[in-house]
């Protein structure tokens, strides 16, 4: 017991002899130097200068001056943007914009064409235009730059010059509707003509033959289909303003919609398939309102609102 004592009293008067060591002697032992190995400096400690070096190394200086002057880059240099309108909203947009501006104004001495002779073109809505540059385009931008299109497009065709022509290529829509032909309605081996008509949900189909004036809707008379002596009169209106009520035979098939759509879709398809047997019958049938189409529908019934655009019933008192 007495030697395990003394070696005790031996080890604590050693650690008391190390912990009572002056500072100085302390940081000499971690002060930091910068020797030089192989053309280096290296960050390292008294005890690690015979060992290997750190792998902490300076980097080499470099002097922008020098560099400026050997690849000839101006010491004020800073990026800048392709186009002008880079910092806007619509960037394509406003560059195809100023250039129509300036073909606008290097080109305005050229003779131009009345609009009426000018070649009928399918320019871009407003919502194309959005599509097409992925950008959200004003209505008040896109009016005065149609502008703008319409008066370059009624330059003279023969001194039209190819710069103008590839910036108006922009704006054209890819399918070109004056240039479609409607294919014509043929006559079947039972002399039947087949008319298509459409008027808000409802769609007809009309067989038109002649004969005597008989009509059949759905498998009834016009009168059974009909009740209202209005839609019977819608009906049959192409054939009434052409004085062929007693000529032709009209055999339909209608559906969707109520009465006075399937009425009036039965119009638009009796007059196609009439133009088949008689094409001269057009300027009559287009005066009587029977060949275009009405893309007329209900307007729908908004938020807050009893119908389409009616408010709701407001007592103050």
């Amino acid at each position: 017991m007495a030697s395990v004592q003394l070696r005790l009293r031996g080890v604590s008067k050693s650690l008391n002899g190390r912990a009572r060591q002056p500072l100085e002697q302390q940081f000499q032992s971690l002060r930091l130097t910068t020797p030089i190995v192989d053309g280096r400096r290296c960050l390292s400690t008294e005890a690690d200068q015979t060992e290997r070096p750190s792998s902490i190394t300076a980097a080499p200086e470099v002097d922008l001056r020098q560099l400026a002057k050997r690849y000839k880059i101006a010491q004020n240099a800073r990026p800048l943007p392709v186009s002008r309108s880079y910092f806007t909203r619509t960037p394509i947009f406003n560059d195809r914009y100023l250039a129509l501006d300036h073909l606008a104004k290097t080109y305005s001495n050229l003779p131009v064409i009345p609009a009426a002779d000018a070649d009928r073109v399918s320019w871009k809505t407003l919502a194309d235009l959005r599509q097409s540059f992925g950008e959200p385009v004003k209505a008040t931008d896109y009016v005065k730059c149609l502008t703008i299109i319409k008066r370059l497009h009624t330059i003279h065709p023969e001194l039209k010059p190819d710069a103008v022509t590839a910036a108006l290529q922009d704006f054209k829509r890819d399918v070109q509707a004056f240039l479609n032909v409607a294919n014509p309605i043929p006559i079947d081996k039972f002399g039947r003509a087949l008319g298509v008509g459409k008027r808000k949900s409802s769609t007809a189909r009309a067989f038109v033959v002649e004969g005597d004036g008989q009509v059949l809707v759905n498998g009834k008379t016009l009168a059974d289909y009909f009740g209202r002596i209005h839609d019977r009169e819608s009906a049959v209106w192409a054939l009434h303003s052409t004085n062929r009520i007693d000529k032709y035979n009209v055999w339909a098939r209608v559906e969707g919609g109520g009465t006075t759509g399937q009425a009036e879709a039965l119009t638009l398809a009796i007059a196609k398939a009439l133009l088949a047997h008689e094409p001269a019958l057009k300027p009559a049938l287009r005066r009587a309102g029977c060949v275009t189409r009405d893309p007329r529908r209900v307007e729908r019934k908004k938020h807050g609102r009893v119908k389409a655009r009616k408010g709701p019933t407001w007592v103050k008192r």
